[in-house]
């Protein structure tokens, strides 16, 4: 029969679902007994008690459990940590940092923070964000999706998150989807309600997320601007001055002269700009041809004058090409990088992704850990 050091070991590869760490680690279980006829009985204490991951808590911990020899049957118990219990979770997660602390913005930080921008609305944007996340989560990063688009917040429909984040202590739980932790305002607002917020609001919801939010230790967050540059686009500027701008545009004059605009915010902001995508490329036609609907050239043409603007190097990291199936998978919460990876626009994400992935951290606001020697 399993030893009770046989159980936890198994225990031990059992994650929790928003926290991403070993339930054992997180001193999340209570017993683990095996009696003679093989029947495991294994308690678990959940941080909340409407914690929206119980059921595949149960289902995780009865599929590893019941994967040792000797094991005829396993019940799981569901408990709450008391506030004691809690309480030193939330130390145990939050370690030396103090409480409202932005991670990011640390100088030690090794996450590395894209914001993707826009000039104007309808480029696509979202749509680049949610993919190139998914594809980043699929080379084994571990990936954040903060959804700063606070009036026209859509990344939850996209990436097919409908439950709500938990709290525990002081801080929030990101809802996890395709292996990316995800936030968003549309997450606290019932139904499809607006938000309607001054300057001041933004800011601190903002702030809020980054701080408050639990990422752990990400590879990569990707932060969903809204179009334009106003107050979120400072904010973040301010908040995390070493995020580097992903700017995206169509291949349509207008959009192209916006899309400009918004990189050059660079400039005022001393961010650098990681690369331009542009979205909408062309329309592949049955017959194989390519049928330009917005233009041709508006990407690189963004790249080069933003190179110029802010004497470095600004490349055009990717073309994707109209497709059906993004704005199915953005609908369906399915995103085509999952749903048909060898599309052409698939195949567009995955590359942009692969270059992101590639890229050295930003030595931005870091130390480098020099000393003079001494004679």
């Amino acid at each position: 029969m399993p030893t009770h050091d046989d159980v936890l070991a198994a225990l031990a590869t059992v994650l929790d679902p928003e926290i991403r760490k070993p339930i054992t680690e997180l001193k999340m279980v209570a017993a683990a007994e095996v009696a003679p006829d093989g029947q495991a009985r294994i308690s678990v204490l959940l941080t909340v008690a409407g914690c929206p991951m119980k059921e595949q808590l149960t289902r995780d911990v009865t599929a590893a459990v019941s994967q040792l020899e000797g094991i005829t049957g396993v019940t799981v118990d569901l408990g709450v940590m008391s506030d004691e219990q809690r309480r030193a979770l939330g130390q145990q997660l939050r370690g030396d940092a103090p409480a409202n602390e932005i991670p990011f913005a640390q100088p030690g930080s090794r996450t590395r923070v894209y914001a993707v921008a826009s000039g104007k609305g309808g480029v696509g944007k979202s749509s680049v964000t949610v993919n190139v996340a998914v594809a980043l989560a699929q080379r084994g990063l571990s990936v954040g999706v903060l959804d700063a688009d606070i009036y026209g917040f859509s990344v939850p429909r996209m990436l097919g998150v409908t439950g709500k984040p938990t709290q525990v202590e002081q801080m929030i739980m990101p809802p996890v989807a395709h292996d990316v932790k995800v936030i968003s305002i549309g997450m606290f607002t019932p139904g499809n309600a607006a938000v309607v917020w001054r300057g001041p609001m933004l800011h601190r919801a903002l702030q809020q997320f980054l701080a408050d939010v639990f990422w752990g230790d990400l590879d990569i967050l990707l932060m969903d601007l809204p179009p334009g540059t106003g107050d979120i686009a400072i904010s973040v500027a301010q908040l995390v001055p070493s995020a580097e701008l992903l700017v995206v545009t169509t291949p349509q004059l207008a959009a192209r002269e916006v899309a400009e605009r918004a990189g050059s915010i660079a400039l005022q902001t001393h961010q650098q700009i990681v690369g331009v995508v542009e979205n909408m490329s062309w329309l592949d036609l049955p017959d194989g041809t390519r049928m330009e609907l917005f233009g041709a050239g508006g990407g690189q043409s963004v790249a080069d004058s933003l190179a110029a603007t802010t004497g470095t190097r600004v490349p055009l990291l990717g073309q994707v090409p109209i497709d059906q199936q993004v704005r199915e998978g953005g609908d369906a919460g399915a995103p085509v990088v999952l749903t048909d990876p060898g599309s052409p626009a698939a195949r567009a994400y995955l590359e942009i992704a692969e270059t992101l992935a590639a890229r050295q951290r930003s030595l931005v606001g870091r130390a480098l850990g020099l000393a003079p020697t001494r004679s």
